[in-house]
């Protein structure tokens, strides 16, 4: 008799940017296996970008685009929010009913974007009994005050309580303890798993020899990230000749407007500029630098790749990349400008130093142990073995 297959569904919680798909995709290409289906649900308007690996499948949702942290609007269908979410919400319900899944992932927000997970957490709980749901975390939130109001006044720690199997912290208890800084209630810090950082796939890069370095400036999803690009064409536009060549890459949701200006103002310079790129890993790979917000993601894949790194972090509306940044800098992983500091002289400043000497950046990044995969599959073995 044929065995019955393992079916994982993962929600992504997407809405601007590309850090939320990336993550959810790099997951999901780590789990998948022999008798084992995969299904993400989620609202990123380019996962068709993504080269999908067998055994893995999406459902696409409407796109929501976050305006402030409470205010979301549907990206390109012209209806009331409240109807996009309810449309997302009977999309999730309808496809968990009818792929039954055995493992259900969801990312970031235990109820999902505007409680549009909530029936489908509550409908496996009384119909699939034996599914386990599991709430994934990336290492920092938001900073501790708000981010615990923002659970008391949502109910997260309810939530997790009667819905959830685990919590899956994509981090190190060492750099950055959410159980502490957030005060999870005691049963759910005992349901809590520290998987650490998820690794990225290592292109692999001839070493080239090159008459100049390379930088590679990256944005995530593009929607909020101009002002970096803008101070770094400033930096090259006040510099006069410099020794290295630019690759930027703007993000598929910066205006379009913006983008025209800024390709103007590349070209003139020489600077390689493009919206979007599939395989970033191997355009970081063949980087001595990379420039950055500072997302999950992007520092994920720094980590990976032994990267030097500038992060310039927004800290608006959230201090999730602020805060990463500071505790990246402190164990010496990358170096860092608060957003209202990021002028062209501090660029310049910065982007030479790393680029004469970042030897000591270097050591510690060959050091850092990225575990996240590794403990996933270990769990996934571990739910497979116990359902036997």
């Amino acid at each position: 008799m044929k065995p019955k297959s393992y079916n994982i569904l993962m929600y992504s919680h997407d809405t601007y940017g590309l850090g939320h798909i990336r993550r959810t995709m790099a997951i999901a290409g780590s789990l998948v296996r022999p008798g084992v289906n995969i299904l993400i649900v989620t609202g990123s308007p380019i996962v068709g970008r993504y080269t999908m690996p067998s055994g893995v499948d999406f459902v696409r949702m409407p796109g929501m685009i976050k305006k402030t942290n409470t205010i979301y609007v549907p990206h390109s269908i012209k209806v009331d929010p409240k109807i996009a979410i309810t449309i997302r919400k009977n999309i999730i319900l309808s496809t968990a009913k009818a792929f039954k899944p055995d493992l259900f992932i969801v990312d970031k927000v235990p109820s999902g974007l505007k409680n549009e997970v909530l029936p489908t957490l509550k409908w496996i709980r009384k119909n699939l009994p034996s599914t386990r749901a599991v709430l994934g975390l990336r290492d920092i939130l938001d900073d501790a005050r708000s981010t615990q109001a923002d659970w008391k006044r949502k109910k997260f720690p309810e939530i997790l309580r009667d819905l959830y199997s685990e919590v899956w912290v994509y981090g190190d208890k060492a750099l950055y303890d959410p159980i502490v800084e957030y005060a999870f209630p005691d049963d759910i810090a005992e349901k809590t798993v520290f998987t650490g950082y998820i690794p990225r796939k290592v292109p692999k890069h001839r070493k080239v020899r090159r008459k100049h370095k390379q930088v590679v400036v990256t944005i995530g999803g593009g929607g909020d990230g101009y002002t970096v690009l803008d101070n770094y064409l400033k930096m090259l536009e006040t510099n006069g000749t410099v020794d290295f060549k630019t690759l930027m890459i703007t993000g598929p949701f910066l205006d379009p407007d913006r983008l025209d200006e800024l390709a103007d103002r590349a070209r003139a310079l020489k600077v390689q500029i493009k919206p979007f790129v599939k395989n970033l890993e191997k355009r970081m790979a063949a980087a001595d630098l990379v420039v950055t917000m500072g997302g999950y993601n992007t520092l994920c894949e720094i980590l990976s790749l032994r990267k030097p790194a500038l992060v310039i972090p927004r800290d608006n509306p959230r201090q999730e990349q602020l805060l990463r940044a500071r505790v990246f800098k402190s164990h010496g992983l990358c170096d860092y400008i608060k957003w209202d500091n990021a002028t062209p002289e501090m660029l310049r400043e910065k982007v030479h130093a790393l680029l004469t000497d970042s030897t000591r950046c270097v050591a510690e990044l060959e050091q850092f142990r990225m575990t996240g995969l590794d403990v996933m599959r270990q769990r996934l073995t571990h739910f497979r073995e116990c359902d036997e």
